[in-house]
């Protein structure tokens, strides 16, 4: 297990770190065929951790060709499901013995606590591996109601090639829950981490080697989403692209497949997920303080993110208090410091979105209660603190966009009717959560709610045994559970004639 490390400790452990941001192709790190690089710029402090391989067509054509021929071998596809369940077992082994130094590069190249990264990402990662090792061989294919003279069989078989791209806010998580189903079933796997966050990714596919998979069918391409994510998208010997992102990128991923071979394609895109409180919730302070961590954990990177906080009415001014108070346990602070709860936004051009979104709602008339500046810019990092507008409407941008970033909107309803009507009035439908001690309302208001998730008197629950996606223009994908299985595979009909 690990110790407990103070930031000074984190702090020496980062300067004798050597990083690698080299491509995984074929069992083997490289460098980008054209040579070209970016840097890898921690968002700490504006210091470069290293450069990275900038991955493009060229090396695309190399990954690909690697994932196909050792697809076409049956290395892995014809592996049986227990070889490939031991060795996912041990893939996620590794992680956890490795937890320390993978949370250690999340935390330098993405920005977010270190103790988030350690308790959260890194054992999250290694249950996704986990879990879904040991569900593949406990999932039955399927025999047809025939007559006694035929037999009608519909298997489960690998789709082939998949390309997985994959955001920055959750590298490893991400990635798991992508890799994790794919190969369980057998697919060889192009992994597509964001150039904001490619290290860990990088890292992970060295673990994947030395846990038994064989060279070929992990590779790890970094590099950018018009260069090496478009080539892969377009690329006519995919069989499958699986991405999580923006809802703007996710469209035109749907152009390249159908401009391409009509690769499958399983997207999950943005969300702007309402935060229904009403009057009569079991307990307003537990209500608020995951309000408060809704909007600001991960600084407010995450596509669930309650960042539509509906409140009723009559207690609104009340529970908008509670919120503001509970946020003050979520200042930013130095992500390698244990007791840091709000780390860094992921790099510049990110923090001045968020800023700009903030200018937004004072200029749109909404009423900021707290926070709305950048802070500890004498480091050189990037950090702005949780902020909560008050007296939004469902129409001002910073209500009606995806902001990501630890920016709350909070809206009042009189009705259950009107709060399922302003949660419903978005493009989006990833997430929701309704607080009440009525279980009828409840239930009714979780019903009529348009999202992928709905979480009843607490924010962000479920486990591997729940999917996970939502509705609209969040997107068609489902990670997580037995349902993710579904997208690896295709379904084949055999029938038999015995007569």
């Amino acid at each position: 297990m690990s110790t407990v490390k103070t930031r000074d400790a984190w702090e020496a452990m980062a300067a004798s770190m050597t990083f690698n941001g080299q491509a995984f192709i074929n069992g083997r790190y490289c460098p980008a065929v054209s040579g070209e690089t970016f840097a890898s710029i921690s968002p700490l402090d504006g210091q470069v951790l290293t450069q990275v391989a900038s991955c493009d067509q060229a090396d695309v054509e190399l990954a690909v060709s690697a994932a196909r021929t050792s697809f076409e071998s049956g290395v892995w596809r014809d592996a049986a499901p227990a070889k490939r369940k031991k060795v996912l077992l041990r893939f996620a082994e590794l992680v956890l013995e490795h937890r320390e130094e993978l949370a250690l590069l999340e935390t330098l190249d993405m920005g977010k606590p270190i103790s988030h990264a350690l308790k959260g990402d890194v054992p999250a990662t290694a249950r996704a591996l986990s879990w879904t090792a040991e569900a593949i061989d406990k999932v039955y294919d399927e025999l047809a109601p025939t007559p006694v003279n035929q037999i009608g069989m519909v298997t489960r078989e690998p789709i082939g090639v998949v390309a997985a791209i994959v955001p920055w806010n959750f590298p490893l998580i991400m990635a798991a829950w992508k890799l994790a189903p794919a190969l369980a079933t057998g697919n060889s796997v192009i992994l597509k981490p964001s150039e904001k966050s490619p290290l860990s990714a990088i890292r992970l596919a060295g673990l994947a080697q030395q846990a038994g998979i064989p060279d070929g069918v992990f590779n790890v391409l970094p590099g950018y989403g018009h260069t090496a994510g478009k080539a892969l998208a377009l690329h006519m010997d995919v069989d499958c692209l699986v991405f999580t992102g923006s809802t703007g990128v996710a469209k035109q991923l749907m152009i390249y497949a159908g401009e391409s071979n009509m690769k499958r394609v399983w997207l999950e895109a943005g969300g702007k997920s309402p935060n229904i409180v009403f009057a009569d919730a079991p307990d307003l302070d537990r209500a608020a303080a995951e309000a408060a961590s809704a909007i600001a954990y991960n600084q407010g990177e995450v596509c669930t993110a309650g960042t539509r906080l509906l409140v009723e009415a009559s207690i609104k001014d009340d529970f908008v208090a509670r919120v503001v108070a509970a946020l003050k346990q979520w200042q930013p602070g130095h992500p390698l410091d244990p007791a840091t709860t709000c780390g860094a936004i992921v790099d510049q051009a990110q923090l001045e979105r968020i800023i700009g979104y903030i200018e937004s709602g004072k200029q749109e008339g909404a009423r900021l209660a707290t926070g709305g500046q950048q802070v500890l810019q004498e480091t050189g990092g990037c950090f702005v603190e949780p902020t909560v507008f008050d007296d939004v409407s469902n129409q001002m941008k910073i209500a009606a966009e995806e902001i990501f970033g630890p920016v709350l909107s909070v809206i009042p309803f009189t009705t259950a009717e009107e709060a399922i009507q302003i949660a419903n009035d978005t493009i989006y439908g990833l997430a929701a959560a309704v607080w009440t001690a009525d279980i009828n309302k409840a239930h009714k208001t979780a019903k009529a709610l348009r999202a992928g998730s709905v979480w009843i008197n607490h924010y962000d629950g479920g486990d591997m045994t729940a999917p996970f996606g939502g509705f609209k223009q969040s997107g068609n994908g489902r990670d997580k559970s037995l349902h993710a299985f579904d997208k690896y595979t295709e379904l084949k009909a055999t029938w038999i004639d015995l007569s």
